[in-house]
């Protein structure tokens, strides 16, 4: 299975590879979203049955599009799925999306591991973003709760663009939202 506005299944760096999100992925998927709630947009605790109906509804679908909105891969090591993401809020007229990412609960404490899973990633999005879909910009929000997955994306080239302050409640507590972005320009003229 492929998304028809990919020219590809996969993409490969190292032993990372992204490929089409597979269902057979989903129910891990729905064990770290719901582990991790308090950095995601998501605001009640996911069931097997929403995360079915998700796949079957909105992703599957979204294979045959000349232009989704979602284009979401396995995010794999060594064969292992140890994550998913992708591009989200895909806007094919102004070619930009966001990036989107959530890697296996176990792996996130361990810094330098997370560090080398995540720039892996970034970097396949930017491969399928600007090359292969040839998109001009890509842009994130995080909450700033979170300055290793900061530093990680400002090291990758992306660049801060922004702070919406008190914009997200996390346990409790409003919290800033930071926005960066990348742009083809600047990536390949940083390559």
């Amino acid at each position: 299975m492929k998304y028809r506005c990919l020219k590809e299944s996969f993409y490969r760096t190292g032993g990372y590879e992204a490929v089409t999100l597979r269902q057979q992925d989903m129910l891990s998927i729905k064990q770290w979203r719901n582990e991790q709630m308090s950095v995601l947009r998501q605001s009640k605790v996911l069931t097997d049955e929403d995360q079915q109906s998700y796949y079957q509804h909105v992703v599957r679908p979204s294979f045959e599009q000349e232009h989704p909105t979602i284009i979401l891969f396995s995010f794999l090591l060594d064969g292992e799925c140890i994550g998913y993401g992708g591009l989200t809020n895909n806007d094919w007229m102004c070619k930009r999306a966001e990036i989107s990412f959530l890697l296996n609960t176990n792996r996130i404490m361990d810094k330098a591991g997370y560090r080398n899973d995540f720039t892996a990633f970034l970097a396949l999005m930017k491969k399928v973003a600007f090359e292969d879909l040839h998109f001009n910009r890509l842009f994130t929000e995080t909450y700033d709760i979170r300055p290793h997955h900061v530093m990680i994306l400002e090291e990758s080239g992306f660049q801060y663009e922004g702070r919406m302050r008190q914009h997200a409640v996390v346990d409790g507590k409003f919290v800033d939202s930071l926005l960066h972005g990348c742009l083809k320009e600047f990536n390949h003229a940083n390559r």
